[in-house]
């Protein structure tokens, strides 16, 4: 429990990581602020609600909308109490298009989700979080981030401007108590995930030193810990759960290797 105590606001919490998270946190005593856009938002809070005694909140607010984001947390602020932890968690990645075709509506749509969303929140939660002198920010990037995606040019620039936000936060904030860190998953098993062509998710997997996905879990472990005191010296790190999937794929000393990446089924 060593979250207890402590009221932590999680956005995109309607399902896949954002839900894994939500009951990680809970079940280490924290209180939770739920946001989506969604109805399943509800649905992860009644999870919660299921599993632990908590205090948990839900709010449908656009993480895009500085105006709605602002008045959410007021109203948290007044039903819950300060907000010591958020995670930003909610991320578009519907946008699959080459550069040239690429609409202005999808691009600004997609930085304004991934990026403007989380500075909104950010700048909504720290003054609370400077005042108590302690606060533990989490902002869920991507591999996407260091290697762009294939036809995704604005999830992989929106989440690489996340990096560059969680650095900022933390050389302006650092000395306040408060520290913010950037965890970069590769191809995790949600709904989203498991509903991809097979073809697909067998070429990601070949690719993956640990020749699996990841599961949500996982990176609400990580989360978990990011957002405890056991973590308080680690600041304006970006850290990597994906099975090794970064690393450099080329094999050039085995054929057999080459063949083998080539005929991978899961």
């Amino acid at each position: 429990m060593r979250l207890e105590g402590r009221n932590i606001l999680v956005t995109g919490a309607g399902g896949g990581i954002g839900r894994a998270i939500s009951l990680r946190l809970a079940g280490e005593g924290a209180n939770l602020a739920l946001l989506d856009l969604g109805d399943t938002v509800e649905e992860t809070a009644q999870r919660v609600r299921e599993a632990s005694d908590v205090r948990v909140l839900t709010a449908r607010i656009d993480v895009a909308d500085a105006a709605a984001v602002r008045a959410g947390v007021a109203r948290i602020v007044s039903d819950l109490g300060p907000i010591g932890g958020l995670v930003n968690n909610a991320g578009l990645t519907a946008n699959v298009a080459p550069i040239d075709r690429m609409s202005d509506e999808q691009w600004e749509r997609e930085l304004a989700v991934n990026l403007t969303g989380p500075f909104n929140l950010i700048r909504a939660v720290i003054p609370g979080m400077v005042d108590a002198g302690w606060g533990r920010i989490v902002n869920i990037s991507s591999v996407a981030a260091r290697g762009g995606l294939w036809r995704q040019a604005g999830y992989s620039a929106s989440k690489s401007g996340l990096l560059g936000l969680t650095r900022n936060v933390t050389l302006e904030y650092a000395d306040k108590g408060i520290t913010c860190n950037a965890v970069l998953p590769g191809l995790i098993e949600t709904p989203a995930v498991r509903a991809m062509p097979a073809p697909i998710t067998d070429f990601a997997l070949s690719l993956t030193p640990a020749r699996r996905l990841g599961q949500p879990e996982e990176i609400a472990a990580l989360v978990a810990f990011l957002c405890s005191d056991e973590a308080a010296f680690v600041n304006g790190a970006e850290i990597d759960a994906d099975g090794g999937g970064r690393l450099c794929p080329m094999v050039l000393g085995s054929t057999r290797e080459v063949a083998a990446r080539r005929n991978f089924q899961r």
